[in-house]
């Protein structure tokens, strides 16, 4: 179980899209009006571990094309979130933007977002420690996990608060969210380079 929950730890607190969208919409729209797109992207996570738990993931992406295409709306979604926080210009303009991401956008990132599955696969397949329960232990599997993604999910989105209320120059609020857009769109390529990875290596792929 503590292995488990180590490998939770580790693998949730990399950065993929969840918690860099956290930090992003914080840093943009701050700590208070992004709860309700840290709820959405912890609802999206549930309803992928039940895609997982259920088998429904494996038989989905384990055809390449639905792999390509999640991949695809996935990244077509973080740009244009990495847009909105480019955009959002500084401190004084945070007011003006159109809508903050909220639990549906939370939703639907972690819908199409390959890391959430994959993460899920190797946590709910592996990690044994009720062999004899498999109902006991992945409900506490689901338990633990939850109580370890929310505080996460929660800091990265403090952090980026923390940021949106510094008495800082416009300027600087400017760069911050470039730089927070940077991030994420650094993750999309790095996610576009190693999907290209995976699909040459697979039988019919180009080497």
């Amino acid at each position: 179980m503590l292995a488990f929950a180590a490998a939770v730890f580790l693998l949730i607190a990399t950065p993929g899209p969840g918690v860099l969208s956290c930090a992003g919409v914080g840093a943009g729209f701050g700590f208070r009006t992004g709860l309700r797109y840290v709820a959405g992207l912890n609802l999206g996570n549930n309803l992928v571990i039940l895609a997982v738990v259920s088998g429904l993931a494996a038989v989905i992406l384990a055809a390449p094309m639905v792999r390509g295409v999640l991949l695809a709306v996935s990244a077509g979604y973080l740009l244009w979130l990495a847009f909105r926080i480019a955009t959002a210009g500084g401190r004084l303009a945070f007011g003006a933007a159109p809508r903050a991401p909220g639990i549906r956008d939370g939703v639907i990132l972690q819908a199409v977002n390959p890391k959430a599955y994959a993460v899920n696969a190797a946590l709910f397949t592996g990690f044994p420690f009720f062999p004899g329960n498999l109902g006991l232990e992945t409900l506490s599997k689901i338990l633990i996990l939850n109580a370890i993604w929310l505080p996460l999910h929660l800091g990265w989105l403090w952090a980026g608060g923390v940021l949106y209320r510094l008495d800082l120059p416009e300027r600087m609020h400017r760069r911050i969210n470039l730089a927070m857009a940077g991030a994420m769109i650094a993750v999309v390529a790095l996610a576009l380079l190693s999907m290209g990875g995976t699909l040459s290596a697979e039988p019919g792929g180009t080497p």
